[in-house]
């Protein structure tokens, strides 16, 4: 190894380890900024060591030059864009896409070093038999690898890609929102795991041991959003579970739905000792999280002991709520997770809902329903439910949510950012 390789590899390394320590670093919101910032300090330091192996190799004409840096400013400027201009409620999309383009270029990586070698010259969606089709198009994609491995040919090659493509997607296409987080979870890991086996490929450490943190940090994630939804990766996968309105709703107990207006739910929230307040997605898709935090501070003022409850599937894709309420400057140790929250539901005055519908569905402890043995947030066994929501409408599993008929609940119809707005001036009138 020239002392020029040796010089890479160890730069390779420090990109490696800053990933590491990345990471490690996201695990604390506290530091989770720099993590990020010492992430993307390892992936500068990545690409600065391979365009010098570029440049010390002379491989790129300067045709290529232009093509990789127009490329490389192109896709910067969108993936910058995208970023900054990206919706909350938008997210689970552009990281679905984000996914897309590192397990592309990890394909066309590997399609490359193939050609390269010689040996090639050149709202849920079903259907009847579609995990038939899904388990023929795995075994295509499987056999044929491994035949492609043996007998190398241009023609396997096409026929694992397509296969390999088709099946990506029909095997998202019927599983429904509710289940979304532990897919977007398990894309992630299999992203991380292809851009891995693309480092073997072709020898790169610093590709190797970030796709493996990706690989296992999403497959850990994986593991665990399965287990908040109390459901094996297999039952999501294969079984299409969280199918939206197609799921027929079960009956549950009958009762009238109470609506009330800013000051009735403004009364509940000044002369309460404890509020509990539990964000979903109504909360993300009114970008009101500046809203709720104004609310929090005005009855922390007042003395009152104020948390949010936080489901790990509540909002779109794991950590959806955190990130939002951290937007909005929420005291982190206020952010209570569900194992947390659930014993002091019962000591609370008020539990204000804010746009959550199956995590907070008493329907979870009934069997024969959608939603049956999902863990939910025990808002039921607050003294008084305040929900704020749209409309009566349904959540992702398709059935209606028992708590809105509760005698305790009261209903307040409007879009988040205007109602809590409304009841934020009306508790400030009636503390002064």
């Amino acid at each position: 190894m020239s002392t020029f390789q040796w010089i890479i590899s160890l730069v390779y390394v420090l990109a490696a380890s800053c990933f590491v320590a990345g990471l490690h670093l996201m695990n604390n919101p506290a530091t989770a900024r720099r993590g990020n910032q010492v992430s993307v300090a390892g992936m500068i330091t990545a690409i600065a060591a391979t365009l010098a192996i570029i440049i010390q190799g002379d491989v790129i004409t300067i045709t290529g030059w232009i093509v990789l840096i127009a490329g490389a400013l192109i896709g910067g400027a969108a993936g910058l864009y995208s970023a900054r201009t990206v919706q909350m409620t938008a997210m689970p999309q552009l990281v679905s896409m984000f996914n897309a383009v590192g397990g592309g270029a990890a394909a066309l990586v590997g399609i490359h070093d193939y050609m390269r070698a010689g040996v090639s010259v050149s709202a849920p969606v079903s259907f009847p038999g579609a995990r038939l089709v899904n388990g023929l198009l795995a075994l295509i994609a499987v056999g044929f690898g491994a035949y492609l491995i043996a007998s190398p040919s241009a023609a396997l090659l096409a026929v694992v890609v397509v296969a390999a493509l088709i099946f990506g997607v029909s095997m998202v296409m019927p599983i429904g929102g509710a289940d979304m987080p532990v897919v977007i979870s398990l894309l992630n890991a299999f992203t991380g795991t292809a851009v891995a086996m693309a480092g073997f490929v072709i020898g790169n450490w610093a590709m190797i041991i970030a796709g493996a943190l990706v690989g296992a940090s999403g497959g850990i994630l994986t593991k665990l959003m399965a287990d908040a939804m109390n459901r094996s990766i297999r039952n999501i996968i294969v079984g299409g579970f969280g199918t939206g309105d197609n799921v027929a709703a079960v009956a549950g107990p009958g009762g009238d739905v109470k609506s009330i207006q800013a000051d009735d739910a403004a009364i509940q929230l000044a002369y309460a000792s404890k509020v509990i307040i539990v964000p979903g997605y109504g909360l993300a898709a009114a970008q009101a999280q500046h809203e709720v935090a104004a609310l929090a501070e005005v009855l922390e003022a007042h003395g009152i002991e104020v948390s949010y409850a936080i489901h790990p599937v509540a909002g779109r894709m794991p950590g959806h709520m955190n990130v939002l309420l951290a937007e909005a400057n929420v005291p982190y140790p206020l952010l209570k997770e569900m194992d947390e929250i659930n014993p002091e539901f019962a000591r609370a005055d008020v539990a204000l809902v804010i746009g959550a519908n199956d995590v907070t569905n008493p329907a979870a402890r009934r069997p024969g329903t959608a939603i049956s043995g999902m863990p939910i947030l025990d808002v039921d066994q607050a003294k008084s439910i305040i929900v704020i929501k749209r409309s009566m409408g349904h959540g992702y599993a398709g059935i209606d949510n028992e708590l809105y008929v509760d005698p305790k609940t009261s209903m307040y119809f409007a879009d988040a950012k205007k109602a809590l707005s409304e009841m934020t001036s009306a508790v400030k009138t009636l503390v002064g």
